[in-house]
């Protein structure tokens, strides 16, 4: 190794199906021969590590990236991991980060699921959006961020994209509901219910959409079910703002109660 690395402004190929890197349950880099993914045994943990974050942080600089994953060791010694990791990576899939002017992003044209699960949650709760090009996220960007990592910034990047995935999921099924489309508006509701079983305002959607489709068995049945599932996992009730809205129905409070 003689310390260089390949720099790069493009994926080699312009023909061949854009690569994409994957975080979502796992690391994965997708290449961009079809049907072709570079094993995330063969990747050193350096190298995942390093590839992730210049995911998230856009272009941040050589010290930065270095400071951030090798925080703990000289800056020296940083600086050299990050020398061998670009390496590695070079060697992996060449052509995947473009590091010209000192600075580390993604080469142009390769994609990444975490970034691809951004655009769609801001697409969907861009109120300009026609309603006509709002979709459920594809099943690929349904995952955890790096299952099994404990880096700090990874455990923060990973609850900033479940929570954006459930807001838009949410907006996504009021959108539905209020255009008149439940049953698209249930399977936005129930897919933020299977992300986070505890989440009440998931749950709290799926009553309303119940409950303006004239389904008040569905909606006691989601509600009750609910009720039982917060009582068992963390001793609490619903809040009195669900707890109202079928406080009323199948005779007086009974079913609240």
């Amino acid at each position: 190794m003689d310390g260089r690395e390949r720099t790069t402004s493009a994926w080699p190929v312009a023909d061949r199906p854009a690569p994409r890197v994957g975080l979502l349950d796992g690391f994965r880099i997708e290449t961009a021969c079809p049907g072709r993914t570079v094993r995330r045994d063969v990747v050193p943990p350096a190298v995942q590590r390093l590839v992730a974050c210049v995911c998230f942080a856009g272009r941040p600089g050589r010290s930065a990236v270095a400071g951030q994953l090798w925080g703990d060791v000289s800056e020296d010694q940083a600086q050299a991991s990050l020398r061998s990791a670009l390496w590695r990576l070079g060697r992996l899939a060449p052509g995947l980060l473009d590091t010209a002017g000192g600075a580390l992003a993604l080469a142009p044209g390769v994609r990444a699921d975490v970034r691809e699960l951004a655009d769609w949650a801001a697409t969907v709760r861009d109120p300009r959006t026609p309603l006509d090009d709002l979709t459920l996220p594809r099943p690929d960007l349904d995952g955890d961020l790096l299952p099994g990592w404990h880096d700090d910034w990874v455990l923060i990047e990973r609850e900033r994209l479940r929570q954006l995935r459930l807001y838009a999921l949410e907006t996504l099924g009021a959108r539905l509901a209020a255009a008149g489309r439940p049953a698209e508006a249930v399977e936005a509701a129930l897919a933020a219910v299977r992300s986070e079983p505890l989440r009440e305002s998931a749950h709290r959607l799926l009553v309303r959409v119940h409950l303006a489709e004239g389904d008040v068995a569905a909606a006691v049945r989601t509600y009750r079910h609910f009720r039982t599932m917060l009582r068992d996992e963390l001793g609490l009730d619903p809040s009195d703002r669900f707890t109202r809205l079928v406080q009323h129905l199948g005779g007086g409070g009974r079913v609240a109660s």
